[in-house]
């Protein structure tokens, strides 16, 4: 019963903080991401700088794959070049593999770079939005089961993340 009668008291105190509140303001952080030119210019700096290393992947895949055909192809090679197929084909493929993880590596910490640099901002612009509105809390659209539009702040965060070099 104790137990009870202290919840109860936290729920009533909860509700009391809530229905003082300033206010509510959602952003819709998936367009906040789909328009962020920030996000764009770093998509592109990424495809470009691993441009080189996917090529060639794609070169190793296509010529490890003409070795595999070749070999089927040629049931009646010798014993000699059966071994200089075999061993050319490892040799590729260990190249491959490394290429593989030195681009997957690559990939990681680029994406967890960006990844910090956009969260600060969003972040630091959320906190900036909160107070030029007078708010209480900004929180992610798909958090809130219900709000009123005119709640809505995206286009502002939008328009602020966009704005910072």
């Amino acid at each position: 019963m104790k137990k009870l009668m202290i919840a109860v008291g936290m729920a009533t105190a909860c509700m009391a903080s809530v229905s003082n509140a300033a206010g509510t303001g959602v952003i819709d952080l998936e367009r906040v991401v789909e328009n962020s030119t920030y996000l764009k210019a770093q998509n592109a700096s990424f495809q470009q700088k691993f441009q080189p290393q996917t090529n060639r992947i794609d070169a190793l895949t296509k010529e490890l794959d003409a070795l595999q055909k070749r070999a089927q192809a040629n049931a009646k090679l010798s014993d000699a070049e059966k071994q200089k197929m075999s061993t050319e084909y490892q040799t590729k493929l260990q190249q491959l593999n490394q290429l593989q993880q030195s681009v997957q590596s690559g990939a990681q910490t680029s994406i967890q770079q960006v990844r910090s640099v956009f969260d600060a901002r969003v972040k630091k612009i959320a906190e900036e939005l909160r107070i030029e509105n007078k708010l209480d809390v900004v929180l992610n659209k798909n958090s809130a089961l219900a709000y009123d539009a005119r709640y809505d702040l995206t286009d502002k965060m939008i328009q602020k993340v966009n704005a910072i070099k």
